[in-house]
């Protein structure tokens, strides 16, 4: 595929790979389609991923599944309190036998990097991480080595249990081109899930045995190529630009979205035409991926958030002033 031809053949060749990556996750995850779109959206416009969800609802099956269907690498960092930076870059170390020093490759050497509850390490180790999801590099003994394409980190935090945890600086939420929200299955999906996990099986495992390798890493390069190729009417980024600026001066925001909101929300919203199938994007496109990609930019007033008023609610209520273009 080259990057430049938006073809109609090509886009329908990578909605349909996309559909079937959809198909071999949901053999995995029962339910949260929404946010299965979400993590894959995140894919295909090459960014990454902040998960967030109470322990148990299928973060870590989700990366595992995603990772299967493209023979991509995974790797996980359980994020502690006495995690250190090269506990996630990796390190030098003194060879007796070669007599010289070599390095040793930390865990963010893969194709999908799942960092656990990352908000319970210290500042120093999350530094060493935005280093890595921003540049795309890591940095061992002053010596920088490039991560090899595709590359997403997707990390994952506990919305409840707060004692303990350090709070994510601004410029690494920034970083996070979606935050993604997981809640709880509903019944029929929750009854569904609890019979697939036990039905004939030993212990309770993450199973990603059902699901297929469909495509190789490569492929999934050009997939991102394909959506980064989709057009953008000029009206439609106006609309996504707008909705990035109201942020900015609504009542009861305290801080609002910065430009790399709108940068986001377009690439969101190129992934979530190319997943529907079409090889423009819509308004609705842009509405559909508006939370994900600003509720981690936006900051509500303080006297909101005793009343209980979330940045969902306020994007919620900005979302249905900014008149959207109409054709």
């Amino acid at each position: 595929m080259e990057q430049n031809q938006t073809a109609p053949g090509r886009i329908e060749q990578a909605a349909a790979i996309v559909a079937a990556m959809r198909a071999e996750i949901a053999k995995a995850i029962v339910g949260q389609a929404e946010v299965v779109d979400q993590v894959i959206a995140t894919l295909l416009a090459a960014g990454h991923a902040l998960v967030e969800g109470v322990p148990g609802v299928g973060k870590t099956l989700l990366v595992r599944a995603l990772a299967k269907t493209f023979a991509g690498t995974f790797s996980r960092i359980q994020f502690t309190p006495d995690l250190m930076p090269a506990d996630v870059t990796g390190h030098t170390l003194y060879d007796q036998k070669a007599q010289q020093f070599v390095t040793r490759r930390g865990p963010v050497f893969a194709n999908l990097l799942l960092a656990d509850e990352i908000n319970r390490a210290p500042a120093k180790t999350q530094a060493a991480l935005l280093e890595v999801m921003q540049e795309g590099q890591v940095t061992i003994e002053g010596r920088s080595e490039a991560l090899e394409p595709p590359f997403m980190v997707l990390a994952t935090q506990n919305p409840i249990e707060q004692e303990g945890t350090y709070a994510l600086p601004e410029a690494q939420l920034d970083r996070f081109l979606l935050k993604v929200r997981i809640d709880y299955p509903g019944p029929e999906e929750e009854a569904r899930m609890v019979r697939q996990v036990t039905e004939g099986m030993v212990g309770d495992r993450l199973n990603v045995e059902p699901v297929a390798t469909l495509v190789k890493p490569a492929a999934v390069l050009a997939l991102q190529a394909a959506t980064a190729a989709l057009a953008v009417e000029d009206g439609v980024l106006d609309y996504a630009v707008r909705l990035v600026r109201a942020t900015r001066s609504w009542t009861g925001v305290a801080a609002g979205a910065g430009p790399r909101g709108g940068i986001a929300l377009v690439r969101a919203a190129r992934a979530a035409a190319l997943i529907a199938g079409r090889d423009f994007v819509t308004p609705d496109d842009v509405k559909s991926m508006a939370l994900p990609a600003l509720r981690h930019r936006v900051t509500p007033a303080p006297e909101l958030e005793i009343e209980g008023q979330s940045s969902d609610m306020i994007l919620n209520a900005l979302i249905e002033r900014v008149e959207a273009p109409r054709k």
